[in-house]
């Protein structure tokens, strides 16, 4: 029986936001431009808050975060994209990267051309693709039936919300929708489930692409439990809710901790994935062959 592997794969797609999403690309990023990560761009707090504010561009953050983890050989260039400014004034806690790709974006047709300058300036094969070009916003629904606005209050819910939305109902990025389409494998998370894995998966052009697609997906889950409105319901019910808001069934399996196990229904494999030294974060290498193990029993033809 011919086993399948990463290598495998034509295309591979990881949706998620910042950290969580950079550490998996990061981890796989021998797959060069068969990879592709579709960023969450809902954020508004911090630099890229105040510049969503000044510039009504989309939320930079989390891509300059993706970028960030795929250098590989750090260089000038690097070190000042990842600069922030620490003095008193109007650029204080500003990071320099999130100011670059506004003013690429200012500069370019579209939003994901500032990215592609980039990425060919850092010499980053895998493909990085914001989840749509037009700012837009995460508005939740309480249970009493209050609007809360915005990623940063979204975080800070005491509830587990009815509903999530994202407003205005934006168009995703072409290239995003293209890529869920032709994969093999798409992979969710790690990160917060709300605010960086579910709203690429609110957009409808997303939702269409993901019943069209052939693929198999894997949540990838976090370490540590996460603080917010989400740590409220067990995994078991995120993942459901997940898919009563597509219309349809996407999970083929999920990867977590050895120290970390919920009672799933889904087909759940469990490895160590932890840094040895900073427990808190997943090592790419643990990362890339936990998921290296499960494609292979998941994509390997039985007969």
């Amino acid at each position: 029986m011919f086993q399948k592997s990463l290598s495998d794969l034509d295309k591979v797609v990881a949706i998620g936001g910042g950290h969580g999403l950079g550490r998996v690309l990061s981890s796989l990023s021998f797959l060069g431009s068969r990879l592709t990560g579709i960023v969450t761009t809902t954020d508004n707090g911090g630099s890229t808050g105040r510049l969503r504010s000044s510039e009504n561009c989309i939320a930079w953050g989390d891509v300059r975060n993706c970028i960030n983890q795929l250098v590989t050989q750090p260089d000038i260039g690097s070190l000042l994209f990842e600069y922030r400014f620490k003095n008193e004034g109007e650029l204080k806690n500003h990071n320099l990267g999130n100011l670059m790709l506004v003013a690429l974006d200012n500069l370019c047709v579209r939003p994901l051309d500032a990215v592609n300058l980039i990425r060919n300036m850092l010499h980053i094969e895998c493909q990085l693709v914001p989840m749509s070009e037009q700012p837009s916003d995460l508005i939740a629904v309480t249970p009493c039936g209050n609007d809360v606005h915005g990623e940063v209050s979204v975080d800070k819910m005491h509830e587990f919300p009815n509903q999530l939305t994202v407003h205005p109902n934006v168009a995703a990025t072409f290239e995003a929708v293209q890529a869920i389409e032709k994969a093999d494998l798409i992979l969710l998370g790690p990160g917060s489930f709300l605010t960086s894995i579910m709203p690429p998966l609110l957009l409808k052009d997303i939702q269409k692409a993901l019943r069209r697609s052939n693929a198999k997906v894997i949540y990838l889950g976090n370490l540590q439990q996460e603080i917010g409105p989400a740590s409220k319901i067990p995994l078991q019910e995120r993942l459901e809710w997940c898919e009563k808001k597509l219309g349809f069934p996407i999970i083929s399996a999920v990867i977590e901790d050895i120290d970390k196990q919920s009672e799933l229904t889904y087909p759940t494999y469990t490895h160590d994935l932890r840094e040895d030294v900073n427990k808190h974060y997943h090592d790419r290498v643990k990362l890339k062959e936990a998921i290296e193990s499960v494609v292979n029993h998941i994509l390997t033809p039985t007969h």
